[in-house]
C-alpha cells in the first residue's frame, strides 16, 4: 500500500505523480526558471518575462522525522546545523556575470519536479484524479469556464452598507456557515450586509486543480478573484474558523483599508519558541501523533503519513455517496448531514498541501501578520474559542490576545472545535451582528 499509489497514477493517468518520500537533493535549475530559497521555508520562485511569482512551500512536506530519529539525532543535527549555518552564510550569495546576485539553496527534488510540471504547462486541470470522486457535485466546477471559487452570496445587491466574508476551516465547506448562521441572521442584518460564504480552493464545490500546491498565495488569489474583485468589495467584515483564521489575517494585512472587523474562531496561533524551526514546531503542535482524542489522531494521520492519509481519502471521499446514504439510512434521515458532506467533498491533494503549506508553512509569517494587525490596522478583533477544544487549545487565543491587546477573547464553556458554532448558531448570529454594528 505504501508505494502502490504512484504506480496506479502511472497506469491509470498515464503519468507519474511524485510523492514526498524521497530524500532532499541539491536541485537548482540552471535555466533561471525556478530558484529555491532558505531551508525551512523553501520559497520557490518562478521567473517569466513579465513577472516574478513566489510560492511558499513548507519543508514539512518532505521532512517529517520519526520519534526515534528526533531523540537519537538531536545532538548530531544541532552540530550539523551550526556547520551548515556557517557554510550557508559564507556561500549564500554568488555574484554572476551580469552583476546581479544569485542565491544558492537546498531543495527537495520532488518539489522541483512538481513545479517544473506546473509552471511548464500552466494548465488548470478540469479532470480529477483516479482516487477522487467523479460525481456531479465534486466535478461541478469543471462545467464552468470561470476559474473561481464556489460562492454563496446573500443580501442586497446594490444597497448593502458593508460586506461580510465567511472563511471555513480545514476539510470543511461554506455549509459550515450557510446551514447554521445564515438562516439565523435577523432581517435587519440581511438587508444591511452582503454575506459571502466560500468553498476554499480544493474543497466543496470549488476547483480542485491537480497541479496546484495550494499555497497561501494561491488561496488568497482565489478569494480575491472570486469575491473582492467581482463584487467590488470595499468595506469588509471577516469571520473565520480554524485554518481560515490564517487566511483571514493574511487577507486583512494585504487589504488593510477594507477590513472593519476580524472575528476569529479557534485561531491556530502557536508562537514559535526561540531556537525552534517554525514549520516543524507547528506541525508537532497541530498533529502531535497521538491516538487520543480522535480529532488529534485524525490530524496526525492527515499530516504525517502521506500514503496512509491518501488511502483513507480514497476510501472515504471517493465513496462519499455511499457513506452519505448509509448515514441517512441508519439515522432514518433524522439528522442534518452537512458536516459530513463538507468533510467528504475534498481531494487528498488539496487537503495534504493546504495542511502543510498553509497551516505549517505560515509559521514564520504569522507573527508578522499579527504584528501588522496590531500596529497598522484599526479594525476590531474578536476571538471565540471553545473551552473543550481538543484540536486547537484555548491557549492559542490567549497567545493572540497577548500580541494584539485590543483583541477580545471569549471562551465558551462546554464547547469544542465544532460546537463553538454548531448548536449555538442563533446566539452566535446575534453576537456577530453586535460586532458588525459596533465596528460600523
Amino acid at each position: 500500500m505504501y508505494r502502490t499509489e504512484p504506480v496506479a497514477d502511472f497506469f491509470i493517468e498515464d503519468e507519474w505523480k511524485p510523492c514526498y518520500c524521497c530524500s532532499g537533493k541539491e536541485a537548482i535549475t540552471s535555466s533561471g526558471k525556478i530558484l529555491v530559497s532558505e531551508r525551512g521555508k523553501s520559497k520557490i520562485v518562478c521567473l517569466c518575462s513579465s513577472k516574478l511569482q513566489l510560492e511558499e512551500i513548507s519543508d514539512t512536506l518532505y521532512s517529517r522525522p520519526s520519534l526515534v530519529s528526533e531523540v537519537s539525532n538531536f545532538t548530531v543535527s544541532e552540530l550539523k546545523r551550526l556547520k551548515e549555518d556557517r557554510a550557508f552564510n559564507a556561500q549564500s550569495c554568488e555574484k554572476i556575470k551580469n552583476g546581479t546576485v544569485r542565491s544558492t539553496f537546498k531543495v527537495n527534488s520532488t518539489i522541483v519536479e512538481m513545479l517544473q510540471g506546473k509552471f511548464g504547462r500552466q494548465q488548470f486541470h478540469p479532470i480529477p484524479r483516479w482516487s477522487d470522486c467523479c460525481c456531479k457535485i465534486c466535478t461541478s466546477w469543471t462545467s464552468s469556464s470561470k476559474e473561481t471559487l464556489f460562492v454563496r452570496a446573500e443580501g442586497p445587491r446594490d444597497k448593502a452598507r458593508e460586506d461580510v466574508l465567511f472563511i471555513h476551516g480545514f476539510i470543511s465547506t461554506s455549509a459550515f456557515w450557510t446551514e447554521t448562521l445564515f438562516p439565523n441572521f435577523s432581517r435587519a442584518a440581511k438587508s444591511t450586509y452582503r454575506l459571502f460564504a466560500i468553498d476554499l480552493l480544493g474543497f466543496g464545490r470549488s476547483p480542485k486543480p491537480t497541479d496546484s500546491l495550494y499555497t497561501l498565495r494561491e488561496h488568497l488569489d482565489m478569494i480575491e478573484r472570486s469575491v473582492l474583485e467581482p463584487y467590488k468589495v470595499k468595506s469588509l467584515h471577516i469571520v473565520a474558523h480554524s485554518l481560515g483564521c490564517i487566511l483571514a489575517l493574511a487577507l486583512a494585512v494585504k487589504h488593510p483599508g477594507y477590513v472593519k472587523s476580524l472575528t476569529l474562531i479557534a485561531p491556530p496561533y502557536y508562537p514559535v519558541p526561540k531556537g525552534e524551526q517554525g514549520t516543524q514546531y507547528v506541525m508537532r503542535r497541530v498533529a502531535p501523533r497521538r491516538v487520543w482524542p480522535p480529532i488529534a489522531f485524525g490530524a496526525s494521520i492527515a499530516c504525517w503519513y502521506e500514503h496512509i492519509s491518501r488511502t483513507i481519502c480514497l476510501l472515504i471521499c471517493k465513496n462519499h455517496r455511499l457513506w452519505e446514504f448509509l448515514t441517512k439510512l441508519v439515522t432514518r434521515n433524522r439528522i442534518r448531514t452537512f458536516l459530513l458532506e463538507g468533510f467528504f467533498l475534498h481531494t487528498h491533494n488539496a487537503a495534504w498541501h493546504t495542511l502543510h503549506n498553509v497551516f505549517c508553512g505560515t509559521a514564520s509569517k504569522l507573527d508578522a501578520y499579527v504584528d501588522a494587525v496590531r500596529e497598522h490596522l484599526k479594525c476590531d478583533v474578536t476571538v471565540f474559542h471553545g473551552q473543550d477544544d481538543e484540536l486547537i487549545p484555548v491557549e492559542c487565543s490567549y497567545n493572540l490576545q497577548a500580541k494584539i491587546p485590543r483583541a477580545r477573547v471569549k471562551v465558551i464553556e462546554k464547547k469544542d472545535h465544532i460546537t463553538i458554532v454548531v448548536g449555538r448558531q442563533k446566539f452566535f448570529a446575534r453576537e456577530l451582528e453586535k460586532i458588525w454594528r459596533k465596528s460600523g
